[in-house]
């Protein structure tokens, strides 16, 4: 088989002898495609806000919506903006009436199952113990849902319907990775149908966004009672089972006729599709399911990430209820046996699905709200107990004063615990960071957003590096006869303990974990919740919670169109007719932010005259530039004298882009360099290329901007702290791979162009040895396999154009 590629045609097991260079990239297109076409560009709506009067309606309701106002705040406000009187935007509702009967209007564009209520409202009727159960089930169709998105035109463009095999060219041989949905083996495997007519075609910033195209609430199901009187008893549990089971019938049943003969649909871009609709992910909270739902692993031995066990098929589970239908008996010991209940499976109605194979390893109740934020954490609050409250209040100390990081939670405190006696604990205390540091390196292995069959590997040596120390930490516990039942080594058998075997399974088949993370389902709790509580009257609530939710949906729907006519407007047309794009460029890899007023040379000197760093800026920085400018291919023709009246312009933010080594594409860090950010001293650190072969840590003093008259010319320059004397790192700690830098004085601070900066960096001061610094390496996967490398080659360097 053979993919086009560069405009080669490229073998997927070695590269193209006949081009010296291969490309970096290939895409392997399943030998069956259907369609994957270019569709051209439709005209956009100049009243993309329609069904509103105006825009202005529409912005007013948005914000209604967003806010939750009450019918007195909406009726209030449109008096006080009819008071002020028309402005740039006219706004022609009248009350909080009008305002509905407007959302209801928009909300009707989406699925037009009734001009007023989005949803269908369900009874089923279930028996037990003699009595029929009835429960109310609100559904809105999946089919009809998927088709509207098909049919928006700022979703259009952006359906993938062809399985791909995604390949990078790593100097040797062509490696296979994998991110979205359709580079997984399950897609490919099932590619005989044409199309997946759920956002699963979308890609993940749409699927997994908040905009239209995103999460859509399709359904609310009913939950059975909690009775006392049938707690732990399994028929209440069978019977429960038989109510979702059930229940979610209301919402696939449509999705399992079309799966079997197809849909013949007409897209928005008049392109005509046949359509199979299949389940390929199912994200949940497995913890209920004991003791695992992917493979038949024994209870007792869920710690045990080593072996391999049979695999679950809906095979099984069939041939065990028919054996349950011809002798109750005999069927329940064969159920037992599988932890399955009397149910059939109302996903064995939809073509192409098997319901284990769609059940997805998910890492935020797997890992953060699992194995790590509960089991591990629980477990690192009774070592300290047993440290003692001193050491527990140092701790605290130096969690407070862990420095600061884009998009990483910052808390003053990790520890609360009751103080009680108790014996030490320290070679089980000890090995829990065994633990600790084996599970940060899995949680930042599983979170990457690309995977290799590299990286593939790195999980699966590292589950069972964690297996070997958890066994090891159980060891330590059970030699205390006095331990906290919680330390046992048998409670280690959980399911949470298990499931992370299965990832690597799941990767392959079905891309990075981002795309069956709860995550992002996660998020949608928090409009619900504020819809109960500001748009509810405590009756019906599910009625209106849907109602509201289906407002919400029709705002996305109608700010995709406005963001689509602003993205066409904003862009220009220059004199050959190419489209151009008005972003702004930036300087090399930086830009320089938050300017300040400008200052002498003398003045930054007076400024900073306690600081040993600012010693001699003045001739530093002449130092520096006549001696390297004529590196970067300036002709100087006399020594640049700069005076102490120089001005040079301060800044205290720098944004750096860089190519990711996840998903090699370009990313961003944002660095301060501020005595007073939020109110705090910050002054970020940054991994610079020190010279052609070596790079370096350095901790960011002073960015500026400073022009020499003589070369008419700005140059960007940071003063830097090296934390890396020497360019060598320690190790610390064997054990936990602790990589510790040592800085040179700030009297023998350095300036540097700021394009020698590759990236942003976070280091931890280390608290018992000024001058000390440890890379925090699980600030993100770039930074995770940047210090890899480094950690393979010794060195870590990279070519960057200054």
């Amino acid at each position: 088989m053979t993919a086009p590629a560069a405009g080669h045609s490229v073998n997927p097991a070695t590269p193209d002898v006949s081009n010296n260079h291969p490309p970096n990239f290939k895409t392997e297109f399943h030998p069956h495609k259907f369609g994957q076409q270019q569709p051209s560009c439709t005209a956009l709506d100049s009243e993309p806000w329609h069904p509103f009067t105006s825009e202005g309606d529409y912005i007013f309701a948005m914000i209604t919506v967003e806010a939750g106002l009450s019918a007195v705040q909406v009726d209030s406000l449109l008096r006080l903006i009819h008071c002020v009187g028309q402005g740039t935007a006219s706004v022609t509702l009248l009350n909080d009436a009008g305002l509905h009967t407007t959302l209801d209007r928009a909300a009707s564009q989406l699925t037009p199952i009734s001009h007023l209520l989005p949803f269908l409202n369900f009874e089923i009727t279930v028996p037990y113990k003699g009595d029929n159960m009835t429960f109310q089930v609100h559904v809105c169709p999946l089919w009809d849902w998927a088709l509207d998105l098909l049919q928006n035109p700022s979703l259009v463009l952006h359906f993938v319907w062809d399985a791909q095999h995604l390949f990078k060219y790593d100097g040797e041989k062509y490696e296979c990775f994998y991110i979205k949905l359709w580079t997984g083996d399950r897609w490919w495997d099932i590619q005989g149908y044409p199309v997946i007519a759920r956002c699963a075609n979308l890609p993940v910033n749409i699927c997994d966004g908040e905009q239209y195209g995103g999460g859509c609430v399709m359904g609310w199901l009913p939950i059975a009672p909690e009775l006392v009187k049938e707690e732990r008893k399994i028929g209440y549990a069978n019977f429960k089972c038989v109510i979702w089971h059930k229940a979610f019938y209301k919402l696939l049943k449509k999705v399992a006729k079309l799966s079997k003969v197809g849909y013949l649909h007409e897209c928005y871009n008049n392109i005509l599709q046949w359509l199979f609709p299949v389940i390929l992910i199912l994200s949940a909270n497995y913890e209920e399911l004991c003791p695992c739902p992917f493979c038949l692993v024994p209870l007792e031995k869920l710690w045990d990430l080593s072996k391999m066990y049979e695999m679950c098929t809906s095979a099984q589970h069939k041939e065990a209820l028919a054996i349950y239908e011809d002798k109750k008996s005999a069927g329940k010991k064969k159920l037992k046996s599988l932890s399955l209940h009397p149910v059939k499976n109302v996903f064995w109605l939809v073509e192409n699905l098997e319901p284990e194979q769609a059940a997805s390893f998910e890492p935020l109740h797997s890992l953060h709200g699992g194995m790590g934020g509960k089991h591990m954490h629980e477990e690192l609050k009774i070592v300290v107990n047993e440290l003692g409250h001193e050491f527990e209040t140092k701790l605290e100390e130096q969690v407070s004063a862990f420095p600061c990081w884009q998009g990483l939670a910052h808390f003053d405190t990790v520890i609360h615990i009751t103080f009680s006696d108790g014996n030490k604990i320290s070679l089980a205390g000890y090995q829990l960071l065994h633990m600790i540091h084996s599970y940060l390196q899995l949680d930042t292995l599983i979170g990457l957003d690309v995977q290799t069959e590299k990286t593939i590997s790195m999980i699966e040596n590292e589950l069972l590096v964690f297996r070997d120390e958890l066994k090891v930490f159980g060891f330590f516990n059970r030699l205390s006869l006095d331990c906290n039942d919680f330390l046992k080594g048998d409670n280690w058998n959980f399911p949470k303990a298990h499931l992370w075997k299965h990832v690597t399974h799941d990767i392959r088949s079905k891309g990075a974990v981002h795309n069956y993370s709860a995550q992002p389902n996660k998020k949608m709790h928090g409009p619900l919740k504020d819809a109960y509580q500001d748009h509810s009257n405590g009756k019906d609530v599910v009625g209106q919670i849907l109602c509201v939710d289906h407002h919400q949906l029709a705002i996305k729907l109608i700010q995709a169109c406005i963001d689509a006519e602003n993205e066409h407007a904003d862009h220009v047309t220059d004199d050959d007719g190419r489209i151009q794009d008005e972003e702004e460029v930036l300087n090399g890899n930086a830009k320089l932010g938050a300017p300040q007023q400008p200052t002498s040379l003398s003045g930054v000197e007076t400024a900073h005259r306690d600081h040993r760093a600012f010693d001699g800026f003045h001739w530093k920085l002449e130092a520096f530039l006549n001696t390297c400018l004529p590196t970067y291919g300036y002709h100087l023709n006399e020594w640049i004298q700069l005076q102490g009246m120089h001005m040079v312009q301060e800044y205290w933010y720098l944004k750096v882009k860089y190519t990711s080594m996840v998903d090699w594409e370009v990313a961003t860090d944002h660095l301060r360099c501020s005595p007073k950010f939020h109110g705090q001293q910050q002054y970020d650190c940054a991994l610079i290329q020190l010279s052609e072969t070596k790079t370096a840590f350095v901790q960011l003093i002073f960015l500026f901007t400073c022009r020499v008259v003589a070369l008419d010319d700005i140059f960007h320059r940071a003063l830097v702290q090296l934390l890396t004397a020497g360019t060598r790192v320690h190790r610390l700690d064997q054990d936990f791979d602790l990589i510790q830098f040592k800085a040179v004085s700030h009297a023998a601070s350095i300036f540097i162009p700021m394009k020698s900066i590759i990236r942003g960096a976070l280091l931890y001061p280390d608290p018992s040895y000024h001058g000390k610094f440890f890379i925090v390496e699980h600030i993100d996967g770039k930074m995770f396999l940047w210090m890899k490398q480094i950690g393979a080659t010794g060195n870590g360097a990279c070519r960057v154009s200054i």
